[in-house]
């Protein structure tokens, strides 16, 4: 075999050797760009504190990724169908590279929020070619395996995003976090040369650019209106945003109706297995991506542990995540999807409303059994029905598949930062005014009102004004931490109902194990045992 991986796809004749190695080259691919995210978490009071963000700017820099990341996934994964997912892969990496290096050496808010969306955008490349290349390279019989490999994947980055970033914050600057991408990506990138073959759609027709720009515009639209409106106010902006996701939903799903080879087949949606996986991705990372980040922000400002500190509590929901996905890779294939979708998003859902019992006295102990509960339904769910999603496209549209997956993935992930960020910090703001409004000068109220750590900074000037002292800043940081607690209880309520609610919402919708293989007994005709490798190449 050579050394470089040069013989493309369709050309082999049976399971590509070294297909668990290449494994290895996608999820490090897959770990640095979901790292990108979660390193953020713990790296914020330095950004904040070095570049004197506000609110906003700060909610700016952590979603400028976000933006192009979810609106790009779906017309990017056509693109490397059609022309190399393979080289999809290494431009991604290579343009997240350069965005790295960017955030790391600008020191000004709107480089920072650029360098963040450059990065955006190499996400959005890299993550549809990682689940398509998976698929492409794997045989049926053990792309459950490799999904499963690729789901623990991603729920180990949430915890090794803020454990790295707190390692390099002990003794760099918060550039660090940005820099330490670039080695990985270029790893990733050699790996990918000589490890991952050479893969792209046989027979692909024109790309539908026009359903390509218009899923742009109503996802990206959509995704600003939530982060937008929700934080700082239903204005103009977001309204028109809202708007124009709509208008733009519309359009799309009537393009596509109409077009004779659409950039998602709309129709698809009618499938039962397809529809319910996709709403049980978005509805879980809604509830799992909020609940992390409010916690988060629970362990540094309240129980004041140290970004590394914060960062080693999150362990355990990684290891968790391997449990799960250890145990769905047995209990799958019995089960069902259905069991195993529908039983994670339970305990997901129990680990939402556990964190309901958070009082200005919990210590990390009552974060601990939210955390594992989390993990352990990444670890259950997830893999299931992104195999169910990217089973249900065909060969030549694998990297929409994974966009589709993944579009449905950061969607949920930024609807439950924005919509629970957003009643956590009205929960706040109400909770803070009751316990110290009197006791406050309204501009100091207001500082203290817009986030706990701006709480905790009037706490600090109060401590160093000699009329005041530390008897009065103690009392501000009791009322900070108990406002928050209560925030963060009043959050988890509601996050829970609406993960209960979307929990009953995918068990309607996903067919039973039985109705799945009555329907593939009718749909799938007879293969030859070569059917497997008749795949499409570079």
């Amino acid at each position: 075999m050579p050394l470089l991986a040069t013989t493309p796809v369709e050309k082999m004749t049976g399971p590509y050797p070294r297909r668990w190695w290449a494994l290895i080259v996608l999820c490090l691919s897959l770990l640095i760009v979901v790292m990108a995210n979660t390193s953020l978490i713990v790296a914020a009071p330095a950004m904040t504190a070095d570049l004197g963000l506000s609110s906003s700017d700060l909610q700016w820099v952590i979603d400028g990724y976000t933006v192009p990341y979810a609106a790009l996934m779906l017309v990017l994964g056509a693109i490397g169908d059609k022309y190399s997912r393979r080289g999809a892969l290494i431009t991604g990496l290579v343009i997240f590279a350069g965005g790295s290096v960017m955030g790391s050496l600008v020191d000004e808010t709107a480089l920072v929020i650029a360098a963040r969306a450059v990065m955006g955008v190499g996400a959005a490349v890299v993550m549809p070619a990682t689940l398509s290349l998976l698929v492409a390279i794997f045989p049926r019989s053990e792309r459950a395996r490799a999904i499963t490999a690729w789901t623990a994947t991603s729920g180990l980055a949430i915890a090794v995003g803020p454990l790295v970033a707190g390692w390099l914050l002990g003794d760099h600057a918060w550039g660090s976090t940005f820099l330490v991408n670039v080695p990985i990506a270029v790893l990733a990138v050699v790996g990918a040369l000589f490890l991952v073959p050479p893969s792209r759609a046989a027979g692909m027709g024109r790309i539908d650019y026009v359903g390509g720009l218009l899923s742009i515009v109503s996802v990206g639209s959509l995704v600003y209106a939530t982060i937008e409106g929700p934080h700082f106010g239903w204005g103009a902006g977001p309204v028109t945003a809202a708007v124009v996701a709509g208008v733009g939903l519309v359009a799309f799903v009537a393009w596509e109706l109409r077009h004779p080879q659409p950039m998602l087949d709309v129709r698809r949606f009618l499938q039962r297995p397809f529809s319910g996986s996709m709403l049980a991705v978005l509805f879980f990372f809604f509830g799992t991506y909020g609940a992390i980040y409010y916690s988060t922000q629970f362990l540094q400002f309240v129980l004041g542990y140290g970004a590394l500190e914060t960062g080693v509590r999150l362990l355990p929901l990684a290891g968790a995540v391997f449990v799960g996905a250890a145990v769905t890779g047995r209990l799958t294939p019995k089960l069902g999807v259905k069991a195993m979708v529908g039983s994670g998003m339970v305990i997901g859902t129990v680990g939402v409303f556990l964190l309901v019992l958070v009082d200005k006295g919990s210590t990390y102990s009552g974060f601990l059994a939210p955390m594992l509960l989390l993990g352990l339904a990444i670890g259950l769910s997830v893999s299931p029905a992104t195999d169910t999603i990217m089973g249900s496209f065909p060969e030549s549209e694998l990297g929409v598949g994974g966009g589709a997956n993944d579009t449905a993935l950061e969607l949920g992930g930024s609807l439950g930062i924005a919509v629970l960020g957003s009643l956590l910090g009205t929960a706040y703001r109400d909770e803070l005014a009751d316990l110290a409004g009197g006791r406050l000068p309204a501009a100091a109220l207001d500082t203290a009102q817009d986030s706990v750590g701006g709480g905790l900074a009037v706490a600090e000037q109060i401590a160093k004004n000699p009329s005041a002292g530390p008897r009065q800043a103690q009392a501000l940081t009791d009322a900070v931490h108990e406002a928050f607690a209560h925030g963060v209880a009043t959050t988890s309520l509601i996050g829970g109902i609406i993960m209960a609610a979307g929990t009953v919402i995918v068990l309607a919708v996903l067919p039973g194990r039985r109705a799945v293989a009555a329907q593939r007994s009718e749909d799938e005709p007879a293969k030859t045992p070569d059917a497997e490798y008749s795949h499409s190449a570079d």
